[in-house]
């Protein structure tokens, strides 16, 4: 859909020059559709371009109005450019109505920016503009000048519709300077880039300059037909300044063939046009050709009327302001220029020194969290693997305290990881492990171990997967199995009648990816509107803590939003109080079609007398991994710090190491460096960082010693199918 608005807004800009009425049909469709899909900087280029397009109607007010919705928000994106373009826009309406002063501070601001940025078009539209201003007031030279870098711009980058724009304006000044047939020359070639271009706004223009050519040199029969020839061309492509200019020269082309009554007539239709769009510029000449006239008929107290209209009219729109704005137009730019870079400055110190102090504070969280992780899973690691291996033995597993243990264990467990977890996501510690799987079979998974708790509850869980599926996506499935357990869980926890339904399908599927949308629904009691936007914050909670049903940290959409966002979507929530809400987002993934061979604890590894080295200095989690491993037939030899592993693994030959980081005397990662960089025994043995602290692979100097890090609490199926894969 982006695209496609994209599409529109150009095909608009580009039916500019034949037909304004399709731009502004083209350019509200794509705000319509931006608005729609929430694209917010083709919201901001859509209303630039109904800007400019309105501009060039003469529709002022809808100019303005579209022009500063355009600022505000390119300006929330910061995007400098784009407030340029608006803001020229509204400088074409300021200086051509009777706000000279503020359109020339916006077409200089506009002119800045574009040369900082070498915009080429917009550099020789915004010359031109320019141009225009110093002629009116004529300041030729000044406006000579301007209307050669115009067409430098325009040259640059072969557009001859903007080079012959301002051929035409330079042709007039010619006519001014007395040079007629330079000024033809000029308005010649403009014409034949207009007719080439099949600019048909532009060749109006041109029309119009060539007549003036023609009356400058007294032809005026020929420049009449030119001047109704352009008058036709603008009035049927809306151009409201075009038109009036053209009905002012064809006035003064009548008042000098004594047509006096023509003139008139004709200044009539002019006013008319001028006063319904505003237009200043032109107003006050008709004004003074109205006076002219009135005054060789003798006719005293209409031409002392528009005497007074005129001056007053060119008072309103050349100001001492406005002259002191063109005078020291350099000095503005170059101003502008100190301030920005002063501005600048300023706030690279201010960065430096916020990024000072989060540096700080970075390292003080990842020291606290490397201490607690390892404090707080060392005793759990022991407390859920013997959970683990009591679960083996009958007569326990059928004592009715066993299965509560085994639940306050699982959710201590998950309290903790919450916490952990969101303190990673934090630091910015966690990165996507991209693997091979079947999606499908993923979702049932995850449908399968949830059923039970909606059973319980008596609601139903439904799983509606796209029969579309890619049978295997690279994906990182803990990751993803995190995100839609927090999530499928909390649409259980909060529904008490109705269902919860997982959902599934392909939004866009290309040859090598596929965007899936996955939408989990309940009937349960919703989200009040006003707490909707707190929902994902850290440590919310919905209900008060004394008042709420379920527990928890708080923490858990925390995550699945940073988690869902590392992942490439966004997480979004729609709620209805009472009735129930809808949680969703959609992520890219890759296809995939891997040859899969996954090894489980219940196939028959041979891993008799394998010998293992375990280096761990906490006393109970060393006899329980020792039982574990014992049990599928290894032999286990104990160390209670890295001194010793480094001892032992030059003694003997060992099949496995498993290495605790934390340890006294000397820690994991040293002790494996020796192991690793000497002529050690076991220096291509597989070592296995076997640690309660979730921040040790993220540490890099030694991170590559390791053949894998292996979390605490133990997860014995984790374990066997990595000593699995080294037999």
């Amino acid at each position: 859909m982006y695209s496609k608005i994209t599409f529109i807004l150009d095909e608009a800009y580009t039916a500019r020059i034949n037909n304004l009425k399709k731009s502004i049909e083209l350019g509200e469709k794509a705000l319509s559709l931006s608005e729609e899909y929430g694209f917010l900087d083709l919201q901001a280029k859509s209303c630039s371009h109904l800007s400019l397009f309105n501009m060039i109607k003469g529709n002022n007010e809808l100019c303005v109005e579209y022009a500063n919705t355009s600022i505000d928000i390119y300006t929330a994106l910061n995007d400098e450019k784009g407030v340029a373009d608006a803001k020229y826009a509204i400088s074409g309406v300021m200086y051509k109505t009777n706000n000279y002063h503020l359109g020339l501070v916006y077409l200089v601001d506009a002119l800045n920016v574009y040369k900082k940025y070498n915009d080429y078009h917009n550099i020789s539209r915004c010359e031109k503009t320019l141009g225009t201003i110093y002629e009116y007031f004529e300041d030729n030279e000044k406006a000579v000048e301007s209307y050669e870098n115009a067409i430098a711009a325009a040259k640059k980058i072969k557009d001859i519709k903007l080079e012959s724009n301002a051929l035409n304006n330079l042709s007039s000044v010619y006519i001014k300077q007395g040079d007629v047939s330079k000024a033809d020359i000029l308005i010649e070639t403009s014409l034949k880039m207009k007719i080439k271009a099949e600019d048909t706004r532009g060749l109006a223009f041109a029309i119009y300059g060539k007549a003036k050519v023609l009356a400058a040199n007294g032809k005026y029969k020929e420049a009449e037909k030119l001047y109704v020839q352009s008058i036709e061309i603008h009035r049927k492509m809306g151009e409201k300044m075009g038109l009036s200019m053209a009905y002012h020269k064809l006035a003064k082309l009548y008042v000098a063939t004594n047509e006096n009554e023509l003139a008139k007539r004709t200044l009539e239709v002019a006013l008319e046009v001028i006063d319904k769009h505003n237009i200043s510029l032109i107003r006050f000449k008709c004004y003074y050709l109205l006076y002219t006239v009135y005054k060789a008929e003798n006719d005293n107290a209409r031409a002392l009327k528009y005497l007074e209209l005129y001056l007053k009219e060119k008072e309103s729109v050349v100001n001492t302001e406005t002259l002191k704005v063109i005078d020291k137009y350099d000095i503005l730019v170059k101003m502008k220029t100190m301030e920005r870079e002063a501005q600048l400055q300023m706030e690279r110190a201010e960065i430096i020194e916020r990024n000072n102090r989060a540096e700080e504070a970075a390292r003080v969280r990842q020291e606290f969290l490397s201490t607690m992780s390892h404090e707080i899973r060392t005793p759990l690691n022991a407390i859920t693997t013997i959970i683990n291996m009591l679960s083996e033995e009958q007569n326990i597993k059928n004592n009715p305290l066993f299965e509560p243990l085994k639940f306050s264990s699982n959710h201590l467990m998950m309290i903790i990881n919450d916490i952990l977890d969101f303190t990673k996501l934090d630091l910015g510690k966690v990165e996507l492990d991209l693997t091979d799987h079947n999606l499908s079979e993923l979702i049932n998974k995850i449908h399968q171990t949830y059923y039970p708790l909606a059973d319980e509850k008596g609601i139903e869980l439904i799983c509606e997967i796209d029969d579309n599926f890619s049978e295997f996506y690279k994906i990182d499935n803990t990751k993803f199995v995190q995100v839609m357990g927090n999530l499928v869980n909390n649409a259980i926890k909060f529904t008490d009648l109705g269902s919860v339904i997982i959902k599934a399908e392909i939004i866009k599927s290309e040859k090598f990816r596929d965007e899936i949308l996955f939408e989990i629904t309940d009937t349960g009691e919703g989200i009040e509107s006003h707490k909707l936007d707190q929902i994902f914050d850290s440590f919310s909670q919905i209900k008060n803590i004394r008042t709420r049903k379920a527990g928890g940290t708080g923490l858990g959409l925390a995550i699945v939003k940073n988690l869902v966002k590392l992942f490439g979507g966004e997480i979004k929530v729609e709620s209805k109080y009472g009735k129930g809400s809808k949680f969703s987002f959609s992520i890219e993934l890759e296809k995939s079609n891997p040859n899969i061979s996954k090894i489980t604890n219940e196939e028959n590894i041979e891993f008799t007398n394998k010998k293992v080295l375990l280096a761990e200095d906490n006393m109970i989690n060393a006899m329980i991994a020792k039982k574990l491993l014992s049990k599928w037939g290894m032999n286990v030899k104990h160390v209670c710090n890295g001194k010793e592993a480094v001892l032992e693994s030059g003694r003997e030959v060992y099949d496995f190491i498993l290495m605790d980081i934390h340890m006294p005397e000397m820690d994991g990662f040293e002790a494996t460096k020796y192991i690793r960089t000497s002529n050690n025994l076991n220096r291509n043995t597989p070592i296995f960082s076997l640690t309660a602290d979730v921040s040790a692979k993220d540490n890099f100097d030694y991170q590559d010693l390791f053949s894998g890090f292996l979390l605490k609490p133990l997860e014995v199926d984790k374990l066997y199918q990595v000593l699995a894969s080294y037999v």
